[in-house]
Order: structure tokens, then C-alpha cells, then sequence
């Protein structure tokens, strides 16, 4: 399934990856560099708020649960913006309003302030998810799945360099440390902002006579793939909050197979992005590559609930394969996620798509959360038996999908250089 992927030393493999002088290299290194500050941010933004503000967690969670909720709203406008007024000058304006929302996070004091910040910069968040992808599709040019993945490889990289630069602040744990994280995101958005000038101004492409406004909306097989792809995304907060309190609470391993396991991930991702991802660039190939994403996580998830019989040495080794095979998944899931939402799209609406695909993205990760630790920690082993039966059926439910909605599509002119 995975044959002839290259086994380069990893630093050799990722300089190969580095695209040449030009828009392509300008983007990857404009998201590598946004992606650092993210990763200093984000790894220690909820010690900020606890430690430094003093704000409850439980007010905390509250306030990004409906900051996150809001926030839904702003994809397909600010993509159908993108799509009118050319997706890089969008982009530039999200980028602005990160900056502003992540340097007011500085002067936040209280709950109703912190809801109203993080309001604005998940409004902006989502907003720049719709417009980058759009401006992705014209800097990928006939291969824009492909760049995605390659474009992905760095964003990964950039999180993790960021988390360790993070490690500093937090065991300083003062209020400087997290504010320096703080201005460095700021400054990250900013670099991207100044990169993202070498890329072109791209025009808008122009619509079709008598096409609707919001025609992302109407297409109902484009909306059914969407909320396939949502709900796949689960697998996401598997690695990310699930298994960690599965080890932690219902193992005998080792706490710090917490952490050998969220670096397996990364690794995985990092490397096989690229060499998967470069192989899956049209509709059908999205929906077999999420077929096998599907049979992955059938594989991981009852390797993850068998950890909880085992002593802690043989956890440790059943867990670290169970990774391995759920990051194969995770970079099939992406690399179908990037082929359909990219090849399904008519290239006037671009941005219009990519803001419905971020949508049914979002609507699962909000309650991801609560779904898994509900079934998956209230079962059991059960209920990780059942999780891994669900990837499986959307994964086997995704070609026949992927080829309606490939049928339905009318035929395009080119889109103009």
C-alpha cells in the first residue's frame, strides 16, 4: 500500500522537499514560519490564562467553547470574499487581524474580555483557513493536493519546533516567559504576512454566467463529503486528547509514553506526508486514500484498548505500532481531505469550498471532545472497538461518495495563470 517510499536521511529528504525559488517556496516558508509562533503559543496559552490571568478552567473552556462556535461562521464568507476579491489580499487582512487579537490577549484580564479576543482571532482563523486555501489551489497550480501535502510536511515541522521553544517558557513559568510566547506568535503572523508579499497578487477567476452567490451551499454531494471529512477528523483528537488520558488513567505505562507517543506522531506525519500525499491528487484517488485511512484506524484503535491488560513494558510496545498505524491514517485522511476539497471545487469558488470543507472540519473537532471521552473512556475497550468500526465505515463510504460528487461536477475552462 505504501511501497517505494523514499528512506532518506530525514534533513536530506525535507532540503529535496523545499520547493524551488518562486511563489511555492515563498508560501511554505511564509505557513513554516506562522506555524512556529502557533506552536509557541499554543502548547502554553492555557498555563498563560490559569497561571498568569488566574482565570478558572472551567470559565476558560467556556469561553473557547463559544469563541469556537462563532467562529464557524466566518469560512465561507471570508472564501467567497477570496474568491471575488482574489484570495492573497484576504489572506493579508486575516493575518492582520491575528496579530491584533493575539497582542489584545496581553491586555486580558477577565472572562467576558478573554471570550471577546478569542472571538476575534477564531473569526480570523477561520476566515484565513478558507482564503489560504484558495490561494493554495492557484499557487499549487495543476497539482494542488500535492503542494498541500508537501505544504503540510513544513506546518508539522514548524508545531514541533514551536513546542519545544515552548518548554522553555513553561518551566519558567513566569509571566515574562509567556509573554515573549505571546509577542512571538504576534511577530510569526507578521513574517507570514511579509513572506506571503512574493506571492502573487493572483486575479479572481471569473464565474460562469447565471452562477449563484453562495453556490458552495447548494451542492449537496460537495456538503455530504464535507461532513464525511468532519467526521473522519475525529481521529485527530484521538492522538491528540483521547489516548493520552487512555495511558494515563486506564494503563500501566510509563507517563512519559504520553510524550514518546505525540513525538511518534509528529515523526510520521513529518516523513510520510510527502510520499503518501504526492500519490493522491484527484477526487477518486481522495476517496480510495480515505478507504484506506478508514482500515488504518480499524488497526490502531484495538491495539490502543488492548494497552489496558498488558504490564508497562508490553503497553509501551503495543502502543508505539498502534501510532505508527493511526499516523499512516491520519496522513491518508489529510491527503483525501486535500484531494477532494481541492478537485471537487469549480475554481471560481475556490475559497467558497475550502470555507464549507473547514466548516464540517470544525463542527467535529468542537465536539470531538465530548463524543470520544463519552463512548471511548465510559465504554471502554468497547468503546474503542466501536470508534474503530466508525472510521471504518466512513472510509468504505467514501469512494462511492467521492465518485457521485466527481459525476455531478460540470466541465471547466482552465484557470487563467
Amino acid at each position: 500500500m505504501f511501497e517505494r517510499i523514499s528512506a532518506r536521511p530525514p534533513v536530506r529528504s525535507l532540503l529535496r522537499a523545499l520547493p524551488a525559488r518562486g511563489p511555492q517556496r515563498a508560501m511554505v516558508l511564509s505557513s513554516f514560519v506562522n506555524r512556529v509562533g502557533n506552536g509557541l503559543f499554543n502548547t502554553a496559552s492555557v498555563l498563560y490564562f490559569t497561571r498568569v490571568v488566574h482565570l478558572p478552567a472551567g470559565r476558560l473552556g467556556l469561553g473557547l467553547t463559544v469563541a469556537g462556535l462563532i467562529g464557524l461562521v466566518a469560512g465561507v464568507p471570508a472564501g467567497a470574499l477570496a474568491d471575488r476579491r482574489g484570495p492573497r489580499a484576504v489572506v493579508l487582512l486575516t493575518l492582520a487581524a491575528q496579530t491584533t487579537s493575539m497582542l489584545a490577549f496581553l491586555f486580558v484580564r477577565n472572562t467576558v474580555e478573554f471570550t471577546a479576543v478569542a472571538t476575534l482571532d477564531l473569526l480570523a482563523l477561520s476566515a484565513n483557513n478558507a482564503a489560504r486555501g484558495a490561494l493554495i489551489v492557484r499557487v499549487g497550480g495543476e497539482r494542488p493536493a500535492a503542494f498541500r501535502a508537501r505544504l503540510r510536511t513544513f506546518t508539522n515541522l514548524g508545531v514541533v519546533l514551536g513546542t519545544f521553544g515552548a518548554a522553555t517558557a513553561v518551566e519558567l513559568d513566569t509571566r515574562a516567559a509567556y509573554t515573549a510566547l505571546i509577542l512571538l506568535n504576534a511577530a510569526s503572523y507578521v513574517g507570514c504576512g511579509l513572506l506571503l508579499l512574493r506571492v502573487p497578487a493572483y486575479p479572481a477567476v471569473p464565474a460562469p454566467t447565471r452562477t449563484g452567490r453562495w453556490v458552495a451551499l447548494r451542492d449537496r454531494p460537495f456538503a455530504l463529503v464535507a461532513a464525511l471529512d468532519g467526521a473522519m477528523g475525529l481521529q485527530y483528537q484521538v492522538a491528540a486528547l483521547l489516548l493520552p488520558i487512555w495511558l494515563a488513567q486506564h494503563t500501566a505505562a510509563p507517563r512519559w509514553t504520553v510524550a514518546a507517543v505525540s513525538a511518534l506522531n509528529s515523526a510520521c506525519c513529518v516523513l510520510f506526508q510527502i510520499p503518501i500525499g504526492s500519490r493522491v491528487n484527484s477526487p477518486g484517488e481522495g476517496g480510495q486514500a480515505m478507504r484506506r485511512a478508514g482500515l488504518l484506524f480499524l488497526v490502531s484503535c484495538p491495539l490502543m484498548a488492548l494497552t489496558a491488560d498488558l504490564p508497562p513494558w508490553a503497553a509501551v510496545a503495543l502502543v508505539l505500532p498502534a501510532m505508527v498505524a493511526h499516523s499512516l491514517g491520519e496522513v491518508c485522511q489529510s491527503s483525501a481531505s486535500f484531494a477532494l476539497g481541492f478537485g471537487l471545487a469549480p475554481d471560481h469558488a475556490q475559497g467558497q469550498y475550502q470555507g464549507l470543507l473547514g466548516l464540517g472540519f470544525d463542527t467535529g473537532q468542537a465536539v470531538a471532545p465530548a463524543l470520544l471521552t463519552s463512548v471511548c473512556l465510559g465504554l471502554g475497550q468497547r468503546g474503542w472497538l466501536l470508534l474503530g468500526a466508525f472510521f471504518a465505515l466512513l472510509g468504505l463510504l467514501a469512494p462511492p461518495l467521492a465518485g457521485w460528487a466527481e459525476r455531478t461536477r460540470p466541465q471547466q475552462a482552465p484557470v487563467p495563470a
